[in-house]
């Protein structure tokens, strides 16, 4: 039985899980930047050299750490450094269902990560999909409701804003996912199953994995793959080396039960750290769209199966499937049918000249581009070879 991505986060009604989860459970200063070798902008914590205490007793003291093992002082001051943090997410929408047609309140939760003193919030895009409200709680345990600034479900990533007083926001220290090694150990906070700022630890299992987006033919790129244990309710923790530092945000586990099977996955810090300041500045992420929303990989190529109406690839014109009327004969009757005839869909064997042969390589080429970049495309139509330029729009606005 093969295994299955699951919700980590509570997406069905509080106490119910789903058989089946997707792991999907400006201001005046608002970026610090924080240069390392090979990172990305970066959030900065005001006070990035002392442990932060999660009780008013102060961090602890060397006397506190007696008798403890070195890894096991690591592990608190790990804890201590980044536990406030975490945040945890509410959220209540509205399903309509499916048998009887009538709406039925849902209820979800998850986990969040202070980024400023400014009250922005990141966690995952799958916590507050369609979510109507959403409910902030910060580590001293007061709630505020929260107003969605941006999200990318290309990433698993959106960012929300709430009004709390900056002395109660202790924003995460970002670290560099650039140089990170499989056995490196690592460290999660989360609410899983609604238990506040749980930690769990582990190694980095493997790196460079791939997920699929939500919503699209996108993989989300280098995921790093972790052993520690991310339960529902965990989605949208931060994933710490030991140092304190975020490498990731925790984002989904493969599982046949919807509980940690030792086989967790997290956004790799440097793409959040990419994403992060287009969604606070423009609320959405600007890639270059070609308009093409399904691609079949076929024998020599990419069948083109579905275009974005008026988009850029109907105009350069690109063909899909053509739906034809045909008659069947059916006993002593002929009938009409509809049916899809794929061979009148163009296939794109090349993009500026490069072989593309999967959905994911057409799009790392599209993506290399800047919307309103021309790209040429090599395409098999009737069995001929054609060029045909094409100018990208902008995914998600312009066409």
């Amino acid at each position: 039985m093969r295994k299955v991505i699951y919700l980590a986060m509570l997406a069905a009604p509080l106490g119910v899980f789903s058989a089946v989860f997707w792991c999907w459970s400006r201001s005046a200063e608002s970026v610090s930047l924080d240069q390392e070798p090979g990172a990305s902008t970066h959030y900065s914590t005001p006070s990035a050299g002392r442990p932060i205490s999660p009780t008013a007793t102060g961090p602890a003291t060397p006397a506190d750490l007696q008798g403890l093992t070195p890894d096991e002082q690591v592990n608190v001051l790990v804890y201590q450094f980044a536990n406030r943090s975490v945040v945890n997410i509410k959220t209540k929408g509205v399903q309509t269902d499916r048998f009887h047609l009538f709406e039925v309140l849902s209820k979800g939760e998850g986990s969040g990560l202070v980024l400023d003193k400014q009250g922005h919030v990141l966690t995952n895009y799958h916590v507050i999909e369609a979510a109507q409200e959403v409910q902030v709680t910060l580590f001293d345990g007061n709630t505020f409701e929260a107003r969605l600034v941006g999200g990318d479900p290309d990433t698993d990533v959106a960012v929300l804003k709430i009004d709390a007083l900056p002395a109660s926001l202790f924003p995460v220290k970002f670290g560099s996912s650039t140089r990170l090694l499989v056995g490196q150990r690592v460290f999660a906070i989360g609410n899983p199953f609604g238990l506040e700022r749980t930690l769990t630890t582990g190694i980095i299992s493997s790196l460079n994995r791939t997920l699929p987006a939500r919503n699209s033919e996108r993989r989300i790129k280098s995921v790093i793959q972790i052993d520690a244990d991310i339960n529902p309710g965990s989605s949208g923790g931060p994933l710490l080396d030991s140092r304190g530092r975020m490498i990731g945000m925790n984002t989904a586990i493969a599982s046949k039960t919807g509980e940690s099977a030792g086989v967790g996955f997290a956004v790799p810090v440097n793409t959040i750290a990419r994403v992060v300041p287009q969604l606070i500045a423009n609320g959405r992420v600007r890639r270059p769209n070609a308009g093409i929303t399904k691609l079949f990989p076929v024998e020599r190529g990419l069948l083109v199966a579905l275009l974005e109406r008026g988009g850029p690839a109907e105009r350069a014109g690109l063909q899909g499937p053509r739906i034809e009327q045909r008659q069947k004969r059916q006993g002593p009757f002929l009938v009409n049918q509809r049916v899809l005839n794929l061979a009148t869909a163009d296939v794109i064997l090349k993009v500026d000249g490069r072989p593309v042969k999967t959905p994911d390589e057409f799009y790392d080429v599209v993506e290399e581009k800047q919307p309103g970049d021309q790209v040429v495309l090599s395409i098999l139509r009737d069995g001929q070879l054609r060029q045909v330029p094409l100018r990208l729009g902008l995914s998600g606005g312009e066409k």
